[in-house]
């Protein structure tokens, strides 16, 4: 396994140190992390200085569309990628190998019929947002666009997710890295139209990160091929792009509630940005400004909750059960200092990051500064949900994060703007982040400590003529043994 390791980047997180594993298995996907959300900040800065604040309430509006479609392929995505972690966990890697096909073959298909729907229905979806009409034809014009890079963000989110369950987080950073310095170059080009690039305005914006896309996922194919990285298919292999009947029922089976996850926290953020929009454009403005922010404060929770979720997967693979409990911790602990530091340094230094986006004069400066100072440190106590979601998600238990997050972002969160609006003002909007967010981390810490997730198992069913020994042996997987806590 090291000399794997040393020639492929595949790690084996069963193994070694369980603090210093799951940091340096977590850096590189941070790595990623910010670079995504340093290409989204640096073109919100080319769109807010070129093309004004009505852009920049355009884009946001399109943005949480995108992170409600790529919630669809989120769960599916962690459910192959469990499957994935779980498989190399005992050392199957053609079982690895059919989760990744059969969630390949089914979702960069979807992929490409919601593109074309999205083309479609784009009006009307952003009617249903309430944008503002002086960015409604801005809005239109970079959705449309950005839906046509579906297909290849898809490939690219299932490849990705697929190598970190396979313990490879350095191979997605090093396409990260491809993606954004193409998307960032071609932006102003694009733009404004330098040299022969024709001038797009805010359509330019959108077919960069199209071409970004197209660009950095074929080359990620090429690359996993040509180092024959574990996760790739050959020959026969190429037969599980069709997605095997009962693996596919597993995938979906796991991957809805975990997909229903994401679209209800996106679905939140839908109405969220609704209830902003209505506020006028100074608000929208304000909160798609702050919200560039908060996606740097939440990459240290999302990498480290990735990362334990692909450790807790392996160690459950293998009956490390021994382990899971330390996993956690360590997940915690790191979470809370990196978002902590984070959440600290940005409330004092907000409004020199904030004058980036929309110029030091702009009057939305200290509204998103205001925003940031009541609900930033929010993501502190949803750091540690993550990381308790991720060890869950790892084994299986999907049911238990999916009501905690409907009661805590639904009646909670909504609830309690309904309630304060009269009281409070806007202010309710912002206050209600924290509220909602000590109510998801209470449950979290609450269904954690019952055990009942570890009686969930989500293991790879092996090929029946393959070994049909390996089908009796795996009917008490390791996911059932009594764990420790």
């Amino acid at each position: 396994m090291a000399e794997t390791e040393k020639k492929t980047g595949i790690r084996d997180l069963t193994q070694g140190p369980i603090t210093r594993t799951l940091l340096i298995f977590a850096l590189p996907t941070l790595g990623s992390n910010i670079l995504q959300s340093l290409n989204g900040s640096v073109n919100a800065i080319w769109v807010g200085r070129f093309l004004g604040e009505n852009a920049i309430a355009a884009t946001a509006n399109a943005n949480i569309i995108m992170f409600l479609m790529f919630a669809l392929v989120f769960g599916f995505g962690m459910a192959a990628t469990i499957l994935v972690g779980q498989a190399f966990g005992r050392r199957d890697v053609d079982a690895a190998r059919r989760a990744i096909g059969s969630a390949l073959g089914m979702f960069v298909v979807l992929a490409i019929v919601i593109a074309l729907a999205g083309w479609i229905f784009s009006p009307q979806i952003l009617h249903l947002l309430a944008t503002p009409a002086e960015a409604e034809v801005m809005a239109l014009a970079y959705l449309r666009i950005i839906f046509l890079v579906m297909p290849a963000s898809f490939l690219s989110v299932l490849l990705m997710m697929g190598l970190r369950g396979a313990g490879d987080s350095m191979t997605p950073l090093w396409f990260m890295v491809l993606s954004v310095l193409l998307d960032m170059i071609l932006n102003p080009l694009l733009i404004l139209g330098v040299g022969p690039f024709p001038e797009l305005g805010i359509a330019g914006s959108a077919l960069a990160n199209v071409i970004a896309g197209y660009i950095s996922a074929i080359a990620m194919v090429v690359y996993i091929y040509a180092k024959d990285l574990p996760i790739r298919l050959r020959g026969p292999e190429l037969a599980y792009l069709k997605p095997d009947p009962a693996l596919l029922r597993m995938i979906l089976g796991k991957g809805f509630p975990m997909g229903l996850q994401m679209i209800v926290m996106s679905t939140a953020g839908l109405a969220m940005t609704g209830l902003v929009n209505r506020e006028g454009l100074l608000y929208a403005a304000a909160f798609g400004v702050i919200q560039q922010l908060w996606t740097y404060v939440q990459m240290p929770a999302m990498a480290i909750g990735a990362a334990v979720s692909a450790m807790a997967a392996q160690n459950i693979g293998a009956g490390r059960w021994d382990r899971i409990a330390q996993i956690t911790r360590s997940g915690i602990i790191a979470n809370l200092a990196m978002t902590g530091a984070l959440v600290l340094v940005l409330v004092l230094f907000d409004r020199y990051a904030l004058a980036l986006f929309v110029g030091a004069d702009s009057p939305a400066i200290p509204l998103a500064a205001h925003i940031h100072l009541m609900a930033g440190w929010s993501f502190i106590l949803f750091g540690v949900t993550l990381i308790l979601f991720g060890v869950m998600r790892a084994n299986g238990a999907v049911y238990g994060p999916l009501v905690t997050l409907i009661i805590a972002l639904y009646p909670v969160r909504l609830g309690f703007i309904l309630i304060m609006r009269d009281a409070l003002g806007p202010d309710a909007l912002w206050l209600s982040f924290p509220v909602g967010s000590l109510v998801t981390v209470l449950l979290a810490v609450a269904f954690y400590r019952s055990n009942s997730w570890r009686r969930a198992t989500l293991i790879v069913p092996p090929d029946s003529e393959e070994c049909r020994e390996a089908v009796n042996a795996e009917a008490e997987p390791a996911g059932r043994l009594t764990p420790t806590a």
